[in-house]
């Protein structure tokens, strides 16, 4: 009888296990993937938004990373280490990396020397998050702009990766009856120039993220999921504001369900959190229940 029992209890806890890890990895599986009632993803997650963090320690940042059960990643830097090095950890970690920023200068003057990198960060995207200017941005700083990124791309392409342009608010100066952006849209070759969209860089500046997907389907190809806080005034034109206006997906003041409809619509390929606030730890697991649960 006692040995009886014995198995009994073996067979319950075994049947106890099994359930607890299907519903561990039905949990683990969504939120790896982001999967909402109406969001697919991956979601992933520009590293610039833990940069305190991997000024500190880089393993124990990029564990966090994973721990978040994010799979993808777009770079913005290596924290002083080899590509090639930095490429390995990124792997040990479950990490893929789809994309990277790099500074404008290197790709002006040192484009090969960018391709070389990204081609051992193994990246599918190299991008640009600004465009230098003095002042408010001009017609001329523009077009020396889209020279720079029309040579970029094409060069880029030859080693098979492609470039793009995260905007990032100052471009929407005037410009006739249109605006700067529209000229950079107009005259960048669409071969090898693409846009990443940061939601929070269009409407900070007072933009309709909704109208421009529509507006320019097929050029904006990677997005920036980040939010503004409640009560900011929107209109500068400047590509600066308080890094603590970056909130928790879903708190803030974008239409999240009409921008992902339409970022679907666009055929936006790659989502990537970044949160640059000082609680960006804390508020990006809360983001990744909220992209779980929004429905559009």
């Amino acid at each position: 009888m006692k040995s009886l029992l014995t198995f009994v209890r073996a067979q319950y806890c075994v049947a106890a296990i099994v359930a607890l890890t299907t519903v561990a990895r039905a949990a683990d599986s969504a939120h790896h993937t982001g999967i909402g009632p109406s969001f697919k993803g991956p979601i992933g997650l520009q590293l610039y938004s833990l940069r305190g963090l991997f000024a500190k320690d880089v393993p124990g940042t990029l564990a966090k990373v994973h721990g978040y059960g994010i799979q993808e990643v777009e770079l913005a830097g290596t924290y002083n280490l080899a590509p090639e090095k930095f490429r390995e950890m990124l792997k040990a970690n479950g990490l893929n990396p789809i994309s990277g920023h790099f500074p404008f200068e290197r790709l002006r003057d040192d484009i090969e020397g960018v391709a070389k990198d990204a081609t051992a960060l193994g990246l599918t995207y190299v991008g640009c998050a600004w465009a230098p200017h003095e002042g408010d941005f001009d017609e001329k700083e523009c077009r020396e702009t889209i020279h720079v990124f029309n040579r970029a791309g094409e060069a880029l392409a030859k080693h098979g990766l492609k470039f793009f342009y995260h905007a990032h608010g100052y471009e929407f100066q005037p410009h006739g009856d249109s605006t700067l952006l529209d000229l950079m849209m107009k005259e960048t070759n669409p071969q090898f120039v693409r846009f990443q969209m940061d939601i929070l860089w269009i409407v900070f500046p007072g933009q309709d993220p909704v109208k421009l997907l529509a507006k320019y389907p097929g050029r904006w190809e990677l997005m920036h999921l980040k939010d503004l806080k409640k009560g900011v005034q929107t209109g500068p034109l400047t590509g600066h504001t308080d890094v603590n206006n970056d909130v928790t997906l879903g708190t803030g003041q974008m239409n999240w369900p009409a921008i992902l409809s339409a970022a679907k619509k666009a055929g936006i390929k790659h989502y990537f959190i970044e949160d640059e606030s000082d609680r960006s730890a804390e508020q990006i697991p809360q983001t990744l229940k909220f992209l779980e649960q929004v429905k559009w």
